[in-house]
């Protein structure tokens, strides 16, 4: 299943719930405002953990648009809209976090 979480972690709850609740087939788009979980100093060890077995990817337009390119953990995948694409279709469903 892929998690679509679109809302920063300053301002709301999406992500800490969206990691209470996946398994262990599922995977994370962070878009929008939630790019910023992307950043290297995320305080999210469980983000981390699923970064580092490839499972969390953000939106690189989203990534640019806030200027934090060069601030993105490392095993946070960047994908373009038809990486995004890919994702729904590799994952079937799709679960949006807002």
């Amino acid at each position: 299943m892929l998690h679509t979480v679109n809302k920063s972690s300053f301002e709301r709850n999406s992500l800490q719930s969206c990691l209470n609740t996946i398994d262990d087939s599922s995977v994370i788009l962070l878009i929008e405002d939630g790019v910023i979980s992307a950043a290297k100093n995320t305080k999210s060890p469980m983000l981390a953990d699923l970064a580092a077995q490839g499972r969390v990817f953000a939106l690189q337009g989203d990534v640019e648009a806030r200027g934090i390119s060069s601030k993105v953990a490392d095993n946070i995948k960047l994908v373009d809209y038809a990486g995004f694409v890919d994702l729904v279709v590799e994952h079937g469903t799709a679960v949006s976090w807002l």
